[in-house]
């Protein structure tokens, strides 16, 4: 686990910086651990100590890069809602950069700890609107439930079958889960 705060938190800042800078300027096939440690100001060896190699920090750069910045946005009732929010997601993740980030942050992803931050960065985002849900005293489904029913299959399309991915989707996804639980509410 990394410190919030020191050496550590600076060393992370400035490798991850120096790797989304090279992205940015040459791409991701002339990323080289090397030039990362020369661009953020630290050894190759310090590189290889905390991230063990090339892909396992692409992965963490990556897993950085897909936090939302913010909490999704109010829209008033639990469909708007979310529907705004999956479309948003769907064509944040479906952009060719999102598929890379995902990509990047499943390859040097052993142990899945990866994945899990991920997920539960989308968790997050749906319990906030389920939160204002109740709030209103809306019927909502659970967390699991929309990550199942929502999040789930937009990430399988994203990854295998992406073609024909539009908010049309994301809204179709959002429509079939809370009108079924109209037909019979969520426990």
């Amino acid at each position: 686990m990394v410190r919030p705060g020191g050496r550590s938190a600076r060393v992370q800042a400035s490798v991850h910086t120096a790797v989304r800078e090279i992205l940015s300027e040459r791409g991701r096939d002339a990323v080289t651990v090397p030039l990362v440690a020369q661009r953020a100001g630290v050894t190759p060896s310090t590189i290889y100590r905390r991230w063990g190699g090339l892909q396992e920090l692409l992965s963490d750069v990556a897993v950085e890069r897909l936090r939302p910045d913010i909490a999704p946005e109010d829209h008033g009732d639990l469909r708007s809602d979310l529907t705004a929010w999956a479309e948003q997601f769907l064509d944040e993740m479906s952009s060719p950069s999102g598929r890379t980030y995902i990509r990047d942050a499943l390859l040097g992803d052993p142990d899945g700890s990866y994945a899990g931050q991920c997920s539960a960065y989308a968790a997050e985002q749906v319990d906030v609107m389920l939160a204002r849900a109740i709030d209103r005293k809306e019927i909502t489904p659970n967390v699991e439930t929309v990550m199942d029913r929502v999040v789930a299959p937009m990430m399988y399309r994203i990854l295998f079958r992406p073609a024909g991915l539009d908010a049309a989707y994301a809204r179709r996804l959002v429509t079939e889960l809370l009108d079924a639980s109209e037909e019979q509410p969520f426990p």
